[in-house]
Parts: C-alpha cells; structure tokens; sequence
C-alpha cells in the first residue's frame, strides 16, 4: 500500500486562519498527511498544540536549529490557506525572513505544485503592486485563486475551494 501524499500547509494570519482545524479534517479525510507551517502571528492565534495533535506533526512557526533533523517528510503538494497581502507580496519579491515565507520560496525554487487562497482587503488587493506580485507567483506556476475565496460569507463550505482544487491537481 503506498503511503498517503505529504501537503505542506502554509497558514497566514487572516480571519479564515481561526477555522484552519476545519480545512485540516478535510485534509486528512480526503487522504493528505498534513504538515503545518504558519506565520508568526498565526501561530499565536491558532492551538498549535490540538493541531499537531490532529496531523501528527509539529505545528512549524520557527527556523529549526543546524543539524537538527527536519520534522517533516518532504512535500508532494503546497497549500497557502489563507495567504495575505503582506506574504503575497514577500514571497513575489523573494523575501525570506519567516519560515513560512521560506517554505514558499524553497518549494518555489523547487518547482512543487503549489495553490495559494489569497484573504486580502479590497484596499489592499487594490494596492499598485498587489496584481503584478500575484501575475510573478502565477508566471512562476504557481495557482493563485481569484478574489476572497476564503470569504467568511462562504460559512461551513468555505474550504470546499481547497479540497476542490487539489482533487484538480490529484485525480481519484
């Protein structure tokens, strides 16, 4: 039997972060093994503790120390849900000065399937530079959703746009 695909789920803080729990039961449901990487002021939000518990790994916000082991498999797929205009905007320009950015970049670099949900204001998906850093991301080959998918009027079905555009990526 093979194993279960690994997903890197980066989490930045947005309103849908505080329902991450959510998108990870779908997740594991639909047969990902969920690794999580969230921003540092996400990772004061969220109950790091109960998610690790759920996915069975260590919930990442910081760098890991030289020599210690990574404790995550490697990545077949990455997921930013909910991505924001500040690390749409980093990771466009290259910017590593989280561990959540550096995963972005590395898995980038490294050509992996990545979907990204943007949660971003109007004011600020209105802002100049806002359009040409998602057009970088999308050159890159990277799928960036349309608008607000994440809106908080989609209530309970808002992850469906999620598990929808991996099933996309990775036919039953």
């Amino acid at each position: 039997m093979t194993e279960r695909p690994v997903m890197y789920l980066v989490v930045c803080a947005a309103g849908p972060a505080e329902h991450i729990d959510e998108l990870v039961d779908l997740l594991i449901a639909d047969g990902w093994r969920v690794c999580m990487i969230v921003s540092p002021t996400a990772g004061v939000w969220l109950d790091r503790e109960a998610l690790q518990e759920k996915t069975g790994y260590l919930v990442r916000v910081e760098w890991r120390m030289p020599g210690d082991p990574e404790p995550h498999p490697p990545a077949d797929v990455v997921v930013a849900a909910p991505v924001t205009f500040n690390t749409v905007t980093k990771w466009a320009l290259g910017i590593n000065d989280t561990l959540a950015l550096g995963v972005l970049n590395e898995s980038t670099g490294a050509g992996l399937p990545i979907l990204a949900f943007p949660h971003v204001k109007a004011e600020l998906a209105a802002h100049p530079a806002y359009a040409g850093h998602v057009a970088v991301l999308r050159g890159a080959g990277i799928v960036v959703a349309e608008g607000m998918p994440l809106n908080a009027a989609h209530a309970s079905g808002r992850w469906g746009v999620v598990i929808e555009a991996l099933r996309l990526l990775r036919p039953a």
